[in-house]
Formats: structure tokens, sequence, C-alpha cells
């Protein structure tokens, strides 16, 4: 029986309890963790990188960081060069703290900034002051975490159920830090199956990016879904994470398979791109749900503002309270284009509420972000998922899948996908997640996506323009105590402010013959304002997908009330006797 990784991790804690609290727990276990893992990469490479060392000083040179990398191994892009690793530190307990902080030192720049993200010098200050430091360290130097007892994508699992364990000991957000996996198969299988035939090519070349990395779940899914079609692909990963953890974690997978060290950027997407001018084939991301943009707001609006539609933001800016629509902006700036010379375009994925869907009336900036997403042709799908599917919050949920290169059959077309009857009941829920996707689920969303071109009840297909609509601002003559209409000096009825309404007007309809169609008859000294008139956007998924259930027969009603009637009669006539 195979050792069960997270529970021999977690383990950990109960050297932990009693000297620390259970939301400090993550912040030494999932370091420790990481360095453990880097320990057993570079091990089998360990002592040739010491000789090379050892051979430089003897020469008085310096070991360039080529002849490192290259006797680390040219899979990796790191090293170390301290004598030490956590087996050898554990033969000098009385100097362990200083060995460990020195050993930490040794590795090359790019895993320092992990560790340095960590704080895991002030960790080890702290276990150190605890006596624990030996008895950590020596539980991981006895656990084997080597790419060949745990595959890179196994640890993946260890490291998502590692945080989401803490998480729900601190009372944090699970969420906050990654997308459960079947979701990310699934939007992984969307933006990948169009394009099955060109990753098949010998030495393909693609790019991924995530600009809400968390620990890096997308991209390395995504990667293994590409590897799964073609060995002989050549990936670029790229990521941008604001939470140091979550970027230590997803920066120490990165480098372990060999991805450049800058793969992944510390930093506020929306506050700075850490990908300015690049594009990339595929795009994936589950940005935070309903949170507010404020301490990002003179950045963001500076940007809108002086950038315009050279910049991320130019179509609109959405409300404060929902940042959301940031993140699809920016993630349809990153998509490759053909006029950038990608014949083939870029895809992406993008988990969303159900917000940006709807809110926002005619002339808001949700309205005109959604309105500039569709005249450019860039969305493809929506699929709308089953409830409670992710760790911290049981909302209803979209994926929006997009485009820059459509295919002919699709362009100036939207596919809506009811997914919400799929999915099953999990045995034990984690968090608020209670459901999850099969792998059979999954292949029924993306063979719904394949056949477009034909409705049914849980596929429908629009042209975008059936999402546009034209607001307009019916006017009403503001009355006298007479009951006449006032009008001003120049002859004109003055409007009344209490009995102004809105009418919306589908895009394809003539707004006057609408007008006299709609309203004129039930207000004939109504006018319209066309001053006033906006352009709107807004994609009602759940209109279209209700199912009328007609109202029972009377008769059918009358029949069930006389029988409770004709109960109550026998149950008062029984205790009358």
């Amino acid at each position: 029986m195979s050792l069960n990784y997270p529970n021999f991790i977690w383990s950990v804690a109960d050297l932990l309890r009693g000297s620390f609290k259970a939301h400090q727990y993550g912040d030494i276990i999932l370091p420790f963790t990481v360095l453990r893992r880097l320990d057993c990469v570079l091990a089998p490479t360990k002592e040739q990188v010491l000789a090379a060392v050892k051979e430089g000083r003897a020469q008085g040179v310096p070991v360039s960081r080529g002849l490192l990398k290259h006797k680390a191994g040219h899979a990796l892009s790191f090293w170390n060069t301290s004598r030490f690793d956590l087996g050898k530190l554990l033969g000098d307990p009385d100097n362990l703290a200083q060995n460990l902080l020195a050993y930490i030192d040794a590795f090359s720049a790019d895993v320092k900034d992990i560790f340095i993200n960590y704080k895991l010098e002030e960790r080890v200050a702290e276990l150190d002051a605890a006596d624990l430091l030996l008895l950590v360290t020596k539980k991981f130097a006895g656990v084997d975490l080597s790419p060949g007892a745990v595959p890179n994508e196994e640890m993946g699992h260890i490291f998502e159920e590692l945080i989401r364990k803490f998480a729900e000991a601190s009372n944090e957000t699970a969420g906050e830090h990654f997308t459960p996996r079947d979701v990310i198969e699934l939007m992984a299988d969307l933006v990948l199956a169009p394009d099955k035939e060109e990753l098949a090519k010998p030495n393909i070349v693609r790019s991924i990016y995530d600009p809400a990395a968390g620990t890096g779940g997308m991209l390395s899914i995504a990667e293994d879904r590409i590897l799964s079609l073609n060995r002989t692909a050549r990936l670029r990963l790229a990521g941008q994470e604001v939470n140091p953890q979550s970027y230590a974690i997803c920066k120490a997978d990165l480098i372990v398979k060999g991805q450049a060290a800058d793969a992944i950027v510390l930093g506020d997407t929306l506050v700075a791109d850490g990908y300015p001018d690049q594009t990339f084939s595929y795009c994936l991301s589950n940005p935070p749900f309903g949170v507010d943009w404020k301490k990002q707001r003179a950045q963001v609006a500076q940007e809108h503002e002086l950038r315009g539609f050279a910049g991320r933001f130019g179509p609109g800016l959405p409300r404060v309270s929902d940042g959301a629509m940031l993140f699809l902006l920016h993630l349809v700036s990153k998509m490759s284009k053909p006029a950038d010379g990608d014949r083939s375009g870029g895809r992406a994925a993008i988990v969303l509420n159900g917000s940006p869907l709807f809110t926002g009336g005619a002339g808001s900036g949700e309205s005109a972000i959604r309105k500039w997403i569709l005249d450019r042709d860039y969305l493809e799908a929506i699929i709308a998922l089953p409830a409670d599917m992710f760790y911290n919050t049981g909302i209803a949920t979209y994926i929006w899948v997009l485009a820059t290169a459509k295919s002919p059959e699709r362009r100036g077309r939207v596919q809506l996908i009811d997914a919400t009857g799929r999915g099953a009941k999990m045995r034990k829920s984690l968090g608020s997640k209670r459901n999850q996707l099969s792998a059979a689920d999954t292949a029924w969303v993306v063979g719904q996506h394949a056949g477009f071109a034909r409705d049914t009840p849980t596929s429908k297909v629009f042209a975008r323009e059936e999402f546009y609509y034209r607001a307009i601002t019916v006017e009403r003559p503001l009355l006298d105590d007479a009951a006449r209409p006032v009008r001003d000096s120049k002859g004109r009825l003055k409007a009344d402010p209490k009995s102004r309404d809105t009418e919306n007007v589908p895009w394809d309809q003539d707004v006057d013959a609408y007008f006299e169609r709609e309203v004129k008859p039930f207000l004939p000294d109504a006018w319209i304002d066309k001053s006033k008139t906006k352009d709107g956007c807004e994609i009602p998924f759940t209109r279209h997908f209700h199912v009328y259930t007609p109202p029972r027969p009377l008769e059918e009603i009358d029949r069930d009330l006389d029988e409770v009637l004709g109960r109550i009669r026998h149950r008062l006539d029984q205790a009358r006797r």
C-alpha cells in the first residue's frame, strides 16, 4: 500500500500543535514540502554540481551559471551549491538552524526567491526557539518526494490538498488559491479540443497563460493534456499570482518541470501586467468572484483613460464592487491574434459567476465590455456549470470560451450550453464543493460544444446581435392642476420625471416602429427622448433554457380543494360526536 503523502505531511502538524496555532501550520509545512521536493529533485546530480564548484574554487575562478545548470541537469533551471541536503543537516543538530539557512541560501537565485516569499528564515527561527526544528527537519528528510516516487501531477495534488486543509483549519478561503481539478480539466479540453490536429504535429510550439495562477493547477493540467496528445510538443508556461505563498508553490512546481525561472511573476495582474506586449496560444483563468477592485482603482482608471483601446481596459470599467470583468478584458488582451501573425489565433477559457452576463444596463461599463467582446466576435461559447462545484462558493458559475480566430461556421454566432444537470454528488463535501464532474461529464460538454450547429434542449446557438438592444427613454407630459399638459417657453411639452420609463428594443427592430406598436396604443401622449437612447448588451442565459410549466387546470385544483375540505368536514363531524 503506497504512502499517503498528504496525510503524512499533515502529521507534521502534530509536532507543531501546542507551540503554534492552526493558522500557522501552513506557513511551516508548505515551504518545507517545497524544500524537500527540490532537495529530492537535485539529489541525482548533487555530486556533479559540488565537483564543479570544488574545481572552480581550486582554480580561483567563479563557476558560471551555465555550467551549474548543465551539471544539475538539462531539464532543470536551478541548482544548489551547498554540501548539505536535508539528510546531512541532521548530522549536526547543534548547528541545524545555521546550516539549514546556509543550505537554502546556496540555491540559485530563482529558487531562493521562493523561500524569501515564504519567509522561511523567520519560520526556521520560530521552530528553533520552540525546539522543534530538528523534529520537523527529520520528519521531512524521511519522506521521498522525488519525481520517481511522486510524479509532477501527483505533486500538484499534494500541494492542492495541503492548501485546502490549511485553509479549512484557519477558516480561510481555499478557492482563493486553487480551482478544482475537474473544472480545470473541462476548461482545458474546451480550449484544446478544436486544435487537436494542430497539436498532433511534431515539435509543435504552444504557450499557456494564467493571470491568476494560484498554485499553477491550470498551467499544469493544460500542459499534461497537450503532452498526452503529443510528447514532442514544446510548451511555454506563464502566469502571474498575487498571493506570495501560492506564487512560491507555483514557481517551485514550474521550475521542477524545466520551465523558465521567470515563468511565474509575483504581483497584481490588474495593477501591473507581468507580461506586457506578450500574447499566448491558450489562456485559462479563474479570477476571484465578486471581489472589489478599490485598491487597484487608481491604476486601472489611469490605464483606461490614458491608454484607451491601446491598453487592456479601453472598452469600459465595471462597477468597483466586482473586478471579474477586468480579468476578462485582460485575458482577451493576452490572446494571440491573427493580426499579430498567428493564423490560428488564441483560445481562452475563464470561470465567472452570473453577474458578468447581465449586470449593468445600457450605457454601463459592464454592458459596453460585453458588446465590445461580441462586436469583435471573440465570444465562442458559455457553459453553465452545475451548482456547488467550487470550494468557496455555491453560486452559479459559468465558463466563457473565447477565440480570436473562430472557425467559419461559428463566426458571428455564440453557443450557450446548459450543463447544470451534469455532475454527481461527492461522497464527502470539500468546503462548498459538493458536486464533481466525471470524465464522462467532461466528454459530454466537449461533445455539445463540438456539435454546435444543431440546437438541443441543452445547447443553443444565437447570432451575436440577439444579445444587443437599444434602451429608449419614454417620456410623458407634465400636467398642471387642471390635468392639462405643461409647455415650455418655446411651446414644447415638458416631460414629467415621475412618469418617465424605459423600454429595451431588440437590436433588429426599428425603434420608431417598436414604439408605435408596443407603447403608443397604451400611452397615446408618450414620446421618445432620442437624446437618451443607449446601446446595451446582455446575455440572459437562464431565460433561454427556461422550460415553461403551465399552471394546473382549475378543475383539478377545485377537485383537490373539495377533497381536502371533505376530510376537514369529516373530522369536525367526528369531533362533535
